[in-house]
């Protein structure tokens, strides 16, 4: 997953351009904002990519990890700050990051001055964190992941049947992927070409999970 799979839009365009400038970072911790759907994961994917840094979620984080995670040298800290985070091996991660010149990527649903975090010097170092935001995606960037989507499929769809679809769905990059997976899904087992009305169907069905398939 590149970095050419990322589609920029305004939405995410900040974001986008902080992950670019790595190493080149205002601090060695950078914070990815944004609600779920908006890309998050697949940013930080593409920042793992690119310096193959060692990921982990919130939950997962304790302080036997520390040494390890250091030393990695880059580190994704996933769905901070989560319903139980280990604030002291928090602090350790970014302090020991910061000795041995390493960098945090932290995403998150929400910015760190809401995170209720109860150990001062883990708030002092938060506060120091670069932090940018995406947002949910809007409508030419979720056309533009359809496209691209449909096309990584080889399905030719056109310009009224995105817009159809844009209209209906859920604003969500996730949305997007498991919708046209299940179209692609479908079109294949019937072998039905992808129409607006096909596409419609299938919408109405995942909107409603206790009608059967019509294939």
């Amino acid at each position: 997953m590149g970095r050419e799979d990322f589609l920029v839009a305004p939405s995410n365009e900040a974001a986008v351009a902080a992950i670019d400038r790595w190493p080149d970072w205002p601090a060695p911790v950078l914070v990815l904002v944004g609600p779920a759907g908006s890309g998050k994961t697949h940013l930080a994917e593409v920042w793992r990519t690119r310096c193959d840094a060692v990921r982990i979620t919130a939950r997962d984080l304790d302080e036997d990890m520390v040494k390890a995670l250091g030393e990695a040298g880059t580190v994704i800290l996933e769905d901070a700050p989560g319903p139980a985070l280990n604030e002291r091996a928090l602090f350790h991660l970014v302090n020991h990051l910061r000795e041995l010149g390493g960098y945090l990527l932290i995403t998150s649903r929400s910015y760190p001055a809401q995170w209720a975090i109860a150990l001062p010097d883990l708030a002092t170092r938060l506060k120091a964190a670069a932090v940018t935001a995406l947002s949910a995606p809007d409508d030419m960037l979720l056309r533009g992941v359809l496209v691209k989507l449909f096309q990584d499929r080889q399905i030719a769809v056109d310009e009224a049947l995105i817009s159809y679809m844009i209209a209906r769905m859920e604003r969500s990059m996730e949305a997007a992927r498991t919708l046209v997976e299940e179209i692609d899904r479908r079109a294949l087992a019937a072998r039905a070409p992808v129409t607006r009305r096909f596409a419609g169907r299938v919408m109405d069905e995942l909107s409603d999970p206790g009608e059967p398939d019509e294939e």
